[in-house]
């Protein structure tokens, strides 16, 4: 049981482009796989989804394309027919590939209907899309764009087999037009889209349908490790900082500076703080402009609070005499300071611990025009912006795209590729906030969170995550660990957090401040 729960640990973090999932599939069919024999057992799986999720046989439309996407959409039409779903198939083409056209012809000899006009599906309980599989790359128009737009017009639930057709494999662009799916069952290994933030709404409820692909075959193509991942829960816990040393004391636990707020933005300290917090940092201190300091210590008793000159604006002037940024374990620079605080972001971007920058830390960056900085940094630091801020740091025609190309990666094209190369570029860690936030480390590898909650679109959701990777850095540095591992756990444990406080909450109950209150709670199903 445990080789097989490594497996599918395993398959759970590949993630895969149009060109890599070809070549895989490719070696399992040189070795003997015989195609028939894979469709039927792909499609069988996909059709056994179905009835599990409708266990009452209703009537089910069936979206057939040329290819072996539509070969597996046969199989499924045929197994729901036998298990007593009323099924009809709108396929508008004239030629399909061989195998797929011997499905058809047995489909419609157990007398299935068949139509070239999507109308007569209207009726239907359920549609299953299987007109384009991976891969497609031209942009669909005519008749079939028609089709789709009106299956989209309808409201019906679609489940899409592989990935909603019209979207690309890798990019998650929509070529045209695209089918907007109710649920997606992703073949065999996720694909690049189903981490693509502008995909999103047409794959609805996705889940992965493993049908057993060697995983020799996929190592041998995606190399090891590879080059992107999915951060899966056991990913993200195998650097949780527990257990603790049965002899532990605050100063071995790590001793984080938040360097943030001002008097227009108190409340970004406090969120990063309390963020710091549930981190179980050993020691936290806070350095804010000295008139905020009374506010910061009501919110945050046991930190240190360390009062700084200000500007007239409110902003940190500067770090108090004889503050020494070199005796923290990690440093946390950016929410609320505004850019009136740019000196302090230049001492910090001179000290020596590692570097957590955000917020109006990334502003000052873009501001000064110090990005090459960072590669002048002999501790590391990771950078955390929003698209916006990213944008700043990063100007298109700063940016060489895939630096460092990997053999069959096709074109990850977005959000992957941009920061990607930005990791690659500044020798810095980047993290590109978002509905999946990605995170790329210098050596080219990213990591995406492939799960997230639209009720994390909340002003200071940002900065609760800058305070608890700050907690988490420092922590990792004083265990000689590498801190960079910790960004997985960070962006893994605040997206649960944010989930789990909407299953209890709504989508529209979790501001910043009850986010943080649910960082500790989420962990109570994994860790003691």
């Amino acid at each position: 049981m445990g080789r097989i729960q490594d497996r599918v640990e395993q398959i759970h973090q590949f993630a895969v482009t149009a060109e890599q999932m070809r070549a895989i599939e490719g070696r399992v069919f040189e070795a003997g796989m015989p195609v028939p024999a894979l469709m039927e057992k792909v499609a069988g799986l996909v059709a056994k989804r179905i009835q599990e999720l409708y266990r009452q046989p209703v009537r089910a439309g069936v979206l057939v394309g040329p290819g072996h996407n539509g070969g597996d959409a046969l199989v499924v039409a045929r197994e729901l027919h036998w298990r007593g779903f009323e099924v009809a198939v709108y396929s508008p083409f004239s030629k399909l590939k061989e195998l797929t056209g011997q499905h058809a012809r047995y489909v419609a000899s157990l007398g299935i209907p068949f139509y070239q006009e999507v109308e007569p599906l209207q009726g239907c309980d359920l549609l299953v899309d299987g007109l384009f599989g991976f891969g497609l790359e031209r942009s669909l128009d005519g008749a079939v764009a028609a089709a789709i737009d009106e299956v989209n017009r309808w409201g019906v639930p679609v489940l899409s087999v592989d990935i909603p057709s019209g979207l690309h494999t890798d990019t998650g662009e929509v070529l045209g037009t695209a089918i907007r799916a109710a649920r997606t069952f992703c073949l065999g290994l996720w694909k690049l889209a189903f981490l693509q933030d502008g995909a999103l709404e047409y794959i609805g409820e996705a889940e992965l349908v493993d049908f057993d692909l060697p995983l020799a075959d996929i190592r041998a193509v995606l190399g090891e490790p590879p080059a992107i991942r999915r951060i899966t829960p056991a990913v993200a816990l195998s650097h949780l900082p527990i257990p603790r040393p049965p002899a532990s004391h605050k100063y071995k636990m790590g001793h984080l500076l938040l360097v943030c707020g001002s008097r227009k933005y108190t409340g970004a300290a406090i969120l990063a703080g309390l963020g710091a917090r549930a981190s179980g940092v050993g020691m936290l201190s806070v350095a804010v402009p000295e008139s905020v300091k009374p506010l910061l210590s009501l919110q945050l008793p046991e930190a240190l609070i360390v009062g700084c000159p200000e500007t007239e604006a409110g902003a940190i002037a500067g770090l108090p005499p004889g503050a020494d940024l070199n005796s923290y374990s990690a440093i946390a620079c950016g929410p609320g300071l505004t850019v009136g605080a740019a000196p302090v972001v230049e001492a910090v971007l001179e000290s020596s611990p590692p570097l957590v920058l955000d917020a109006d830390g990334l502003n000052v960056l873009a501001h000064l025009g110090a990005i090459a900085t960072l590669t002048e940094r002999r501790a590391p630091a990771v950078l955390t912006p929003h698209l916006g801020e990213f944008k700043r740091l990063f100007p298109e025609d700063t940016l060489t795209p895939n630096p460092s190309p990997i053999e069959g990666e096709g074109r990850y094209g977005g959000r992957i590729a941009a920061v990607r190369a930005a990791a690659m570029q500044t020798g810095a860690v980047v993290l590109l906030k978002g509905a999946r936030t990605a995170v790329a480390h210098p050596d080219g590898t990213v990591w995406v969170q492939p799960e997230s909650t639209p009720a994390l679109a909340r002003g200071g959701s940002g900065d609760v995550l800058t305070g608890l990777m700050g907690g988490l850095w420092a922590q990792a540095a004083v265990a000689e660990k590498p801190v960079e591992d910790s960004c997985k756990l960070a962006v893994w444990w605040h997206a649960s957090a944010g989930i789990l406080a909407a299953q209890e909450r709504s989508q529209l109950g979790v501001d910043a401040f009850t986010l943080a209150q649910y960082l500790v709670p989420v962990l109570r199903n994994y860790a003691k």
